[in-house]
């Protein structure tokens, strides 16, 4: 027997995320679902192996874009529980090493003196 599952179905189990800061990603939503661990990876190697800084797949970028801010204006980790990248992650039962290195809140510039 052929069981059929219709995409309303599916979508109904989509982790639900915080809303970005962006008007717009740099793909489609299905192309960064699919892509954004090649797109990362690839800029991984231009950065360390080239020395070319802020592309368009900057993870940098991605955090301060996704990042959300708890009630007191201070930046919730993009990795902690019911954020961007953990439930979207732990929905796809992976475990990204991103953060073992990298900063998982958006720089926060001081306002000249």
């Amino acid at each position: 027997m052929l069981l059929l599952v219709t995409l309303p179905a599916l979508a109904a189990d989509l982790p639900s995320l915080p809303k970005p800061k962006g008007e717009a990603c740099i793909a489609a939503n299905d192309v960064m679902r699919r892509d954004h661990p090649d797109m990362l990876k690839h800029q991984r190697d231009d950065t360390m192996r080239l020395g070319i800084r802020g592309g368009k797949a900057s993870l940098k970028d991605c955090v301060a874009c996704h990042s959300t801010a708890d009630t007191a204006g201070k930046p919730v980790p993009i990795n902690a529980e019911g954020q961007f990248c953990q439930s979207c992650h732990a929905y796809a039962a992976v475990k990204p090493d991103c953060f073992e290195c990298h900063a998982t809140t958006p720089t926060v510039k001081e306002a000249s003196r």
